[in-house]
């Protein structure tokens, strides 16, 4: 008997300690739930790890703009990002860029040499986009003569393709829309037209440099780009992907004039993350945006639901760092009358 009592004597105070240990992760979730944080607060406060976007099987896109110099390293370790997603990943997998992928003027020797030894171990699996950087070097020769066939018509640059369900388009907007146009009537324009008119998706999603809407104070918004809004929205389009912008910033459903539309509206992502450099956010944010970063190199993670999508934006650093995840609902081309 008096060894049953040594025994089963430490039970009281395991039973204090469990309740203390509960009431104690009651207040913590408690507390963050109550102060109305947003998601990357509530992953950052609660978790030692950061939440994954769930496994599934549908086709994931991931990537960033903004990318390689051979003055920095933090193109390395977004690269190791991209290693965490492909190793994880059980359906097809893309990888994009939203342009600007090697600084200074996208020369052969600067995708050789910069971005060959990071991104470009993922180059057969890449559906890259440019930007204002690679047509510095002229005609953004050594852009197209890196990624080949993958980067589309060197005369275009502008180029589409279907991932699972989903219908990706990928424009030029270059030298800000000066070398290869971007305006209403354009060849680039009436060629998306065409395009979105023979694929009637029930999801769509277009990547280019440029971003239409951004809180950005070193370029901030580009109207150039609005006939491509115009078009998009018009078909129903859900996503756009950006960079330009060295930041990260997520909006809300919008038309091409930056009005709410929970319904109909296409929503934005700047992700201008992928290791260049860091460029600040606006204090006085744009309407519609829901969440920014401008601190944070990183990449986003698209999984490509037949019906909608889920966003992760996985960054560089500490599981404290910022995070931003959610789920979207595509709206399907328009009803025919």
């Amino acid at each position: 008997m008096p060894s049953l009592t040594l025994r089963w004597g430490w039970i009281p105070f395991a039973v204090v300690g469990v309740i203390a240990c509960a009431g104690l992760v009651y207040w913590v979730f408690s507390s963050v739930i109550s102060s109305g944080g947003s998601n990357h607060q509530i992953r950052n406060r609660l978790a030692g790890t950061p939440l994954k976007t769930a496994v599934s099987n549908d086709p994931v896109l991931v990537g960033a703009g903004d990318i390689s110099s051979c003055a920095q390293d933090n193109d390395a370790s977004t690269a190791k990002l991209l290693d965490e997603v492909v190793t994880g990943a059980t359906g097809e997998l893309v990888v994009f860029t939203a342009g600007d992928n090697a600084y200074e003027s996208g020369t052969s020797a600067e995708f050789e040499q910069c971005y060959d030894p990071t991104w470009g171990r993922y180059k057969d699996r890449t559906r890259p986009a440019p930007g204002n950087h690679e047509y510095k070097s002229g005609n953004a020769d050594g852009y197209f003569n890196y990624f080949g066939a993958a980067a589309g018509d060197p005369t275009r640059g502008y180029y589409s393709y279907d991932l699972g369900t989903w219908h990706i388009v990928v424009l030029n907007t270059n030298d800000h829309c000066q070398q290869v146009a971007c305006d209403k009537g354009s060849a680039q324009e009436e060629w998306l037209l065409s395009d979105l008119a023979a694929h009637p998706a029930p999801c769509t999603l277009a990547i280019w440099h440029d971003p239409r809407f951004t809180s950005g104070t070193k370029h901030g918004n580009s109207p150039w780009v609005m006939p491509f809004w115009d078009d998009l929205y018009r078909q129903r389009a859900d996503v756009v992907v950006s960079a330009h912008e060295h930041n990260y910033e997520r909006f809300a459903p919008q038309t091409p004039t930056g009005e709410s539309d929970p319904q109909f509206g296409i929503r934005e992502f700047v992700v201008g993350t992928g290791g260049e450099s860091h460029y600040s956010n606006s204090e006085s944010v744009l309407a519609n945006s829901e969440i920014g970063d401008d601190s944070t190199y990183g990449v986003i993670k698209l999984i490509l639901h037949p019906e909608g999508y889920d966003w992760e934006f996985i960054p560089q650093g500490h599981a404290d760092a910022f995070q931003d995840w959610g789920s979207g609902v595509c709206h399907g081309p328009p009803k025919s009358p």
